[in-house]
């Protein structure tokens, strides 16, 4: 098995290296406030016929830390299923990962690539979730994790990046401002940089959700949501399916749904306009709030290729989901899994009800208990005796 780069806007191809991010002609091509141009995506070359599609990875498997990461549960919530009459939902729950998130996924592969290339410093750019698991999955493989993140990101995800042992830099400003830092900082001290999108392996290590999920149903479902912000995440899932058509597992991709947060939807307004413009982004999703995406010409071209679906919901409606997740399913999801599940229950009923239908909760809710306590009824009452819970009850 051979691999290389591949650019998706000019399909130039490329050895892959350390040093090299973004096609070196079509990335000078971008203007300031707008999507990363020159995206690079592994390709891979093989005349052998009888590999698995979990072979197309380019880093071996000698090089990965020993640390747990996929293989996540693939959710048959009976109960929900019934009281929504949906017989053929699935969630697919990534908040089991080792940080309790997603983005382990993507850490995963950059660790491995920067054991291959014996490299151990790393630094990043998050709102927390990528960031804290870059620290735990660093913290495995013996890696430096330098993390540049705004300074009022959820305070727990903080909290899990210094206990993992990562030099934490809070930034004046929102992720935008502490991606541009990362890049800058990455520069000067010559550490391999893993910020979303711009990291081509952060891709390639997303698009595992998709082979898991091929796996657990024994084939492509019907439709996959998506929580998304800056459009990596929804560029691996379809990375993963692409992988699998290519190569012959299967002749099908999901329609996928992209779905932002109201005041975060930057890549949805591209969909319905053709044009990417700067959005000032403000939700209580802070997993997906973003100014401008990284991946969103990267996450446009497919969904417009694939037949992919946009959608946005507002922060209360990400809030009730949230709630009415936790209360069916017993699955407390943070406010991305849930605007995921908003999406969802915006369109299930212009969906077939026979229809397989994945789910895709990003991280556990444990992350932001803040935004949970806002739909919530908190005990402000505490009983000395069990003759006061008449009263206990009365006041909450």
């Amino acid at each position: 098995m051979e691999y290389r780069y591949r650019c998706i806007e000019c399909g130039k191809t490329y050895s892959i290296t350390p040093n090299l991010m973004l096609c070196p002609v079509c990335s000078q091509r971008k203007k300031n406030d707008e999507p990363l141009v020159g995206i690079l995506e592994v390709q891979y070359v093989t005349q052998d016929k009888s590999f698995s599609y979990n072979d197309l990875c380019p880093v071996e498997k000698e090089f990965f830390p020993k640390i747990p990461v996929g293989d996540t549960p693939l959710w048959e919530p009976e109960n929900l299923r019934k009281k929504i009459n949906m017989p053929n939902l699935f969630i697919k729950d990534d908040s089991v990962n080792p940080t309790g998130s997603f983005k382990d996924r993507a850490s995963y592969l950059v660790a491995a690539f920067a054991i291959k290339h014996n490299i151990y410093d790393i630094t990043l750019a998050s709102t927390g979730n990528a960031g804290s698991s870059m620290a735990g999955i660093g913290a495995a493989a013996g890696l430096n994790i330098t993390l540049f993140l705004p300074k009022d990101a959820p305070p727990a995800k903080i909290v899990q990046a210094l206990q993992y042992g990562a030099r934490v830099i809070p930034v004046e400003g929102n992720y935008d401002a502490a991606y541009s830092l990362s890049l800058q900082y990455s520069k000067l001290d010559g550490s391999l940089n893993r910020n979303t999108a711009y990291n081509p392996m952060t891709i390639e290590g997303k698009k595992t959700v998709s082979f898991e999920i091929f796996k657990q149903l024994k084939k492509a479902p019907d439709y996959i949501f998506v929580p998304t912000g800056d459009g990596c995440i929804l560029s691996g899932v379809y990375k993963g399916f692409k992988d699998l058509v290519r190569y012959g597992f299967t002749d099908k991709i999901p329609i996928i749904y992209c779905v932002q947060a109201e005041k975060s939807n930057a890549i949805s307004n591209a969909f319905k306009t053709g044009k990417f413009q700067k959005i000032f982004s403000k939700t209580i999703a802070d997993s997906i709030s973003v100014d401008v995406p990284g991946s969103g010409y990267h996450a446009l071209k497919q969904l417009k290729k694939y037949s992919g679906r946009c959608i946005t919901v507002e922060d209360r409606e990400i809030l009730k989901s949230q709630k009415q997740l936790s209360e069916t399913a017993g699955l407390f999801t943070e406010p991305a899994g849930a605007a995921a599940f908003a999406g969802f229950l915006k369109v299930k009923e212009n969906l077939e009800k026979s229809a397989s239908i994945v789910i895709l909760c990003t991280g556990s809710g444990l992350k932001d208990t803040a935004s949970a306590q806002k739909i919530i009824q908190y005990p402000g009452y505490a009983i000395k005796n069990i003759d006061e819970l008449k009263e206990f009850e009365e006041k909450n």
